[in-house]
């Protein structure tokens, strides 16, 4: 038959197209065929999100932060809420970009070349001539992964977006008395007392019945429950692992040293000048300076034409009291002593050599380089160590996706076992019991990371006990691993928690008694003030000082009506128990400086103008109808 088949190969194939063709156009074309299989996360003015996008853009974030911040918490950085904060980012910027491109906001060159000279790091590379160190700025750019190219594209399209909603930002305004009676509402300083009726003091009158635990558990058997748990298996891959691998000849250590020996040398090249000054600030008129750089030049002319004369000759001309004695002698001094223009010249010259006229702030100069002093190179051998772990570290960054790749590659294609992955890489198997589904209190490093926990529960990798993916949790990490055995969620009997069931049930029952109490005293009190007793020493409170008070009872005192003093307010403090808050009075405000108003105008303004962006934002949103498919955690 297979033979019948290859003889008629193209009768077959004309076949399969009739039957495979029409089936597409009576079915369609599922747009997953395209592009994968990942779900829509999100779409705005019809362009999907889809959830590969959020996983690698919510990668990417977390990588970020976890470099600027290194003692960060994982879970932070895992958890549902900040995953969802990066899906919000990425529809913000994805209303911003279509409504940029369709109000065609773009970013002139000028406006880009004015922001990148605003910037520290990129200023601090310009030259005493003003231009651009581009050597320097195209290494600054390196070290972060860029290119100049890369990062003025990004600069140029972030200043686009920044148009979108900074043109209606910009417009917030407010006058002084509107500024003055807004931030005096939002800085109100109010003399309160409070009377707490605390949970831990209620416990005592707690009845504790038998019949009741038993109602308290049945009503909530989910508090009492064990969680799914596991022995598992796992390994990491990491740079120290991939640094440790690698292993250098002593050709590559004596390249390294000769290639680098300016950086591995101690201190910095100095240069020794002598100068012969003609005086001519700024503030000199026109005509002056002009004669003044005319005598200059008829100096530069004379040394030039005998230079050993240079000594005698800033004797006698040069109008530098500090240095014309000693023959215009300046000593040794490094980068960053003198004038620019002065520096610039005298670190562009070959010794022995006379520079011609240099004009700075302070006239005009004619230079001789009478030494240069190289910094003192150490010896191979003291530098050595330095160099291995030089050398290593630029290696294992370079490296670490390769033998990522590898790692992948080799935990999927032998899921049975980590062992492969172990013994062509060198990494240390780890076993471990008791890992649940979600990360435990205290947990660290690869057992805090959601996302390998979840690979880890996942029915593949429960029921078939095979290999997890490579799972990259940040910070040049990957983790893979197998669960070896499996306990499910089971409910715990009555009997084996009776004790936490009493305690839950007294605490609950304890914040019951609480909140009783004090709404029963909140109304006497509010009938008869003249009752009222236990409350604290009266204290005063604003929003920037809430002298320890719980933000439940600060945010009571502030909110309550004021028409009639004394106010009174109760607070629920949820498990720790109820409070009154009594408002006896506004406290005047200080007498303010011209400066404190001015900064609360100025916030205020600030306030107001982040208002209206989010205003606009939203209306942005509706604009482009914005869709999220997956809920807020």
């Amino acid at each position: 038959m297979l033979e019948s088949i290859r003889k008629h190969s193209k009768f077959v194939m004309i076949l399969l197209f009739l039957l495979i063709i029409p089936s597409f156009i009576f079915v369609g074309i599922d747009q997953s065929y395209f592009s994968g299989s990942s779900p829509t996360v999100a779409r705005v003015d019809g362009q999907d999100i889809t959830q590969n996008d959020w996983d690698n853009a919510h990668r990417y974030e977390s990588d970020r932060l976890r470099a600027e911040n290194p003692g960060i918490d994982s879970k932070l950085l895992d958890s549902p809420q900040a995953r969802y904060a990066t899906l919000e980012r990425m529809v913000r910027d994805r209303v911003l970009q279509v409504a940029a491109q369709k109000m065609h906001l773009v970013t002139s060159d000028a406006a880009l070349a004015s922001t990148l000279q605003k910037i520290p790091a990129i200023a601090s590379l310009r030259k005493p001539d003003g231009s651009l160190d581009a050597e320097g700025y195209r290494a600054l750019l390196a070290a972060q992964g860029m290119t100049p190219e890369g990062y003025e594209a990004a600069l140029r399209r972030d200043m686009s977006l920044g148009q979108v909603l900074g043109n209606v930002m910009n417009t917030a305004l407010a006058t002084p008395a509107v500024a003055n009676a807004a931030m005096d509402a939002f800085l109100q300083r109010r003399e309160i007392q409070v009377a707490q009726f605390l949970t831990k003091d209620f416990v005592s009158q707690v009845q504790v019945k038998d019949e009741d635990l038993k109602a308290f558990y049945q009503a909530n058997l989910a508090k009492f429950q064990q969680s799914e748990q596991a022995r598992v298996e796992y390994v990491v891959l990491d740079l120290k692992t991939v640094r440790d691998g690698i292993e250098l000849n002593e050709s590559d250590l004596q390249t390294y040293y000769k290639e680098n020996a300016s950086r591995l040398a101690s201190g910095q090249e100095e240069r020794r000048a002598s100068h012969i000054l003609v005086n001519a600030p700024k503030s000199m008129p026109t005509k002056e300076r002009e004669a003044a750089k005319a005598k200059a030049q008829a100096i530069d002319e004379k040394v030039k034409a005998n230079p050993a004369s240079f000594t005698e000759v800033a004797k006698a001309e040069s109008q530098d009291t500090g240095s014309a004695a000693s023959g215009g002698d300046l000593g040794y001094f490094a980068r960053g002593a003198m004038v620019p223009e002065f520096e610039q010249a005298a670190f562009g010259m070959q010794k022995g050599e006379i520079s011609g006229v240099v004009e700075s702030e302070f006239g005009f100069h004619i230079i001789q380089l009478t030494d240069v002093k190289q910094p003192e190179l150490p010896s191979f051998a003291s530098v050595r160590e330095k160099i291995v772990n030089d050398l290593k570290d630029q290696q294992a960054q370079r490296k670490f996706a390769e033998v990522a790749e590898v790692f992948a590659n080799t935990v999927y294609e032998q899921a049975e076992s980590l062992q492969p992955a172990v013994e062509k890489l060198g990494l240390k198997l780890q076993t471990v019991d008791g890992v649940t589904r979600e990360p435990k209190a205290g947990a660290e490093g690869v057992l805090a990371s959601e996302a390998f926990l979840e690979a880890l529960f996942a029915a593949d990798s429960i029921d078939n006990k095979r290999n997890t993916d490579a799972i990259d949790i940040g910070s040049n990490q990957m983790v893979s691993g197998r669960v070896v055995s499996y306990q499910p969620a089971k409910q715990l009997a009555f009997e084996d928690v009776a004790e936490r069931v009493k305690t839950l049930y007294v605490e609950q029952q304890a914040a019951v008694l609480a909140r009783e109490a004090g709404e029963a005293k909140l109304a006497e009190w509010k009938a008869d003030a003249s009752k009222a007793q236990g409350l604290l020493p009266a204290v005063v409170v604003a929003r920037d000082n809430p002298v320890g008070m719980p933000s439940q009872v600060l945010s009571a005192a502030l909110q309550a009506k004021t028409d009639a003093l004394p106010a009174w307010e109760g607070v629920s403090m949820g498990d720790a128990g109820y409070a009154i808050v009594k408002v006896n009075k506004i406290v005047p405000q200080d007498t303010r400086s011209e400066d404190f108003a001015r900064q609360a105008s100025l916030q205020y303004v600030q306030l107001i103008s982040t208002a209206e962006g989010a205003a606009y934002y939203e209306l942005l949103k509706k604009k482009f109808d914005v869709q999220f498919k997956v809920a807020r955690p």
